[in-house]
């Protein structure tokens, strides 16, 4: 692997390129191609395709792109209502906007912090046409479970996998289970390729609508004859470039993000006031270190003294200052409120890892 960057504060995430990714850019500009998308987007797909065991891969230009596309895609438009965690990233619910549908608020389970089927189910109405299952941070509930809550309420099973693209559930990748599945190539995922997503599919039908839709609603490039609406969210090869060399790392960042995690668990046990979540490393790839104290300002201002960043969990959607919805989601605002991500970069060194722990031990009042 290629050096990784080095600051003597740790921050709580950054992105990491190295001599490969500079090596790929370089090769494609020589190459004459002309940026936008083409082969080497063809490639990028092919490799998230194959690393999820999906068909179907297509590449857009974010995350909230892929979910709107999914949305879409899978029929979803005026209208509709779809089931959103009220505990998630902003992007969910705005892609369901977006799409012209109207997002519909569940609790989360304290369990995995993604959403409770059981108060999904008291939550469907004659509008209901989807639910926008969130795998939060690698952790999905049980996906049998939800696919046969989908199937019993006649709804589109539609996946935000934007923080689990490497984390399995029975074998299978998050993001393949339901009709249509979102990552997101942001600057802060596993792999990034500065902004960027993807929808996998296993349905042959959806594809061709995805791949139409991204690009004007034609079927090819050059072809000025559009057999639907559709709008630009088409890739670039200029990106694909880095996100190829970004794969063929992602094996191995999977694996050093479950070792981190377990050196946090392991240098942080018996801790008081820290507990993480259950957490099977076998499957679950941690995208963030998350973890929840009653003390969490307290934690992160600590941190912030000694040089260590650390980021506060999102407030829940249902009480962001765009939405102000109407109603009380307990579990999603108590994690919200107790929730902290630590240091998470793949660069992170154990020693580093070590420096953070010595840090919070102390706070919790614990030598040595």
């Amino acid at each position: 692997m290629s050096a990784s960057p080095r600051e003597s504060r740790i921050l709580q995430m950054a992105p990491w390129f190295g001599e490969e990714e500079r090596a790929a850019v370089a090769e494609y500009m020589e190459s004459g191609g002309w940026f936008t998308e083409f082969s080497k987007t063809r490639e990028f797909e092919q490799a998230i395709a194959a690393f999820t065991g999906s068909p179907h891969a297509i590449a857009v230009t974010s995350g909230t792109a892929a979910l709107f596309c999914a949305l879409s895609a899978c029929g979803i438009g005026p209208g509709d209502e779809v089931l959103v965690p009220a505990f998630t990233m902003v992007a969910t619910a705005n892609a369901v906007l977006l799409a012209g549908a109207t997002p519909v608020f569940v609790d989360i389970h304290p369990a995995n912090l993604c959403m409770d089927l059981d108060a999904a189910g008291q939550a469907v109405t004659e509008r209901t046409r989807a639910i926008l299952l969130v795998s939060l941070n690698g952790r999905a509930p049980d996906m049998t479970r939800a696919l046969s809550f989908a199937s019993r309420h006649s709804l589109k099973l539609i996946e935000d996998a934007a923080q689990s693209l490497g984390s399995t559930q029975a074998g299978k990748a998050l993001g393949s289970f339901g009709c249509a599945g979102a990552y997101s190539f942001g600057p802060l995922k596993i792999i990034s390729t500065g902004q960027g997503g993807a929808v996998v599919t296993a349905d042959e039908k959806i594809a061709q609508r995805l791949r139409r839709f991204k690009d004007f609603g034609r079927e090819r490039g050059g072809v000025d004859v559009h057999e639907s609406i559709g709008y630009n969210f088409k890739f670039t090869d200029l990106q694909a470039a880095v996100g190829v060399a970004q794969m063929r790392k992602l094996a191995w960042r999977v694996e050093r993000k479950k070792e981190i995690f377990a050196l946090y668990r392991e240098e942080l046990r018996g801790a008081p006031g820290i507990r993480f979540l259950d957490t099977d490393l076998a499957e679950v790839t941690p995208w963030f270190i998350d973890i929840l104290t009653d003390r969490r300002d307290d934690l992160r201002r600590r941190l912030s003294e000694a040089g260590i960043e650390a980021r506060p969990f999102y407030p829940p959607v249902h009480l962001q200052p765009a939405y102000r919805w109407k109603g009380r989601f307990p579990a999603a605002e108590e994690a919200s409120a107790r929730g902290l991500w630590l240091p998470s970069s793949s660069f992170l060194s154990d020693a580093e890892i070590g420096r953070v722990c010595a840090v919070i031990r102390a706070w919790a009042g614990l030598n040595g």
